[in-house]
């Protein structure tokens, strides 16, 4: 006789000890076991050498600690001292400004040229590349190229301005407090407008040609297609390129710090390179001072958050209007 669905039998090999719930559940284990064997490692290495980095960081900012020996928990005092550091807020004006006109710079610039050389121009595959191409070359690199550039004595530039009878304005661009910043923000530029050309230049070919055939039919001009089409559909693509610069500004470090390294007189001091003297002891003196340098850098970090977040709710803000 066949086993009826009540039967005790049946029942047992559905619920009992060792039946084929316990099977099936071993026999998915087994089938993730080779994920998880693949996933283990790098799981590892961020907990090992990204997070738990990350979250001892806000530790040693409320410690005294040269790097050496053990630190010594003092609290929110690194911050509060941060409060009365003239330096510091040097730093910090230096870096706000930096990354706005940066960011600025680097969206307008990048957009503009994306735009002409996607209008069908002959040789818009060569521009593309002569604008790409230092983005390859490194920050070192590029800083080191740009400082004998702008050098007061035998630099480049100031021998174009004497040979197109502007010697009157050649002079030590990096050491003069005024235009220091300026000429740093040239070669970021020059630097960085390449790769957010192509990255517009990619956001161009996402849209409708449809709706730039229709403008012309209703009798719209080519700026007007600009700013009516090309513009809010290039919304989501800006928003991207505003972040990075955003970020790019708020922790930016190895081209100043190359170039100038926060001179002169602090006058192209950032959070990055005030923090980087702190640590390794050649702005707090002999004595590095690892947690004050660490409750900079934890400044920085929410800088960091604070402005990708109002992007991110700008941005969002615009697609639902």
């Amino acid at each position: 006789m066949n086993a009826t669905v009540g039967s005790p039998r049946l029942r047992a090999d559905r619920s009992g000890p060792g039946g084929p719930v316990r099977s099936g559940r071993a026999s998915r284990l087994a089938r993730y076991a080779v994920g998880y064997a693949f996933v283990a490692p790098i799981v590892a290495f961020f907990l090992t050498f990204v997070l738990y980095p990350f979250l001892r960081s806000f530790y040693i900012s409320l410690t005294q600690w040269s790097g050496f020996g053990v630190p010594r928990f003092v609290g929110l005092m690194n911050f509060a001292n941060l409060l009365d550091d003239e330096i510091f807020w040097q730093s910090l004006r230096t870096t706000l400004v930096f990354t706005v006109v940066s960011t600025v710079l680097q969206t307008v610039l990048p957009m503009a040229l994306a735009i002409l050389l996607a209008a069908g121009w002959r040789g818009s595959v060569v521009f593309r590349t002569v604008f790409f191409m230092p983005q390859v070359v490194s920050l070192v690199v590029s800083g080191l190229l740009w400082q004998m550039m702008y050098d007061g004595n035998f630099g480049l530039v100031n021998r174009m301005l004497t040979s197109v009878g502007l010697g009157g304005l050649a002079h030590n661009w990096l050491a003069d407090p005024g235009t220091v910043l300026p000429a740093i923000l040239v070669v970021s530029l020059w630097q960085s407008a390449g790769f957010y050309m192509l990255v517009f230049f990619a956001g161009l070919q996402g849209i409708d040609q449809t709706l730039y055939e229709a403008a012309r039919v209703d009798g719209a001009s080519k700026i007007q297609e600009i700013l009516r089409i090309t513009v809010p559909m290039l919304a989501p693509v800006t928003g991207v390129v505003v972040t990075l610069n955003v970020l790019g500004g708020v922790k930016v470090f190895e081209l100043i710090y190359v170039m100038t390294g926060g001179g002169p007189n602090h006058a192209s001091e950032v959070l990055g390179t005030y923090l980087y003297g702190l640590a390794f002891g050649s702005t707090a003196g002999s004595t590095p001072a690892v947690g004050y340098a660490t409750a900079v850098s934890v400044v920085v970090f929410v800088l960091g958050m604070a402005a990708v977040g109002l992007q991110f709710a700008m941005t969002r803000r615009a697609r639902d209007v």
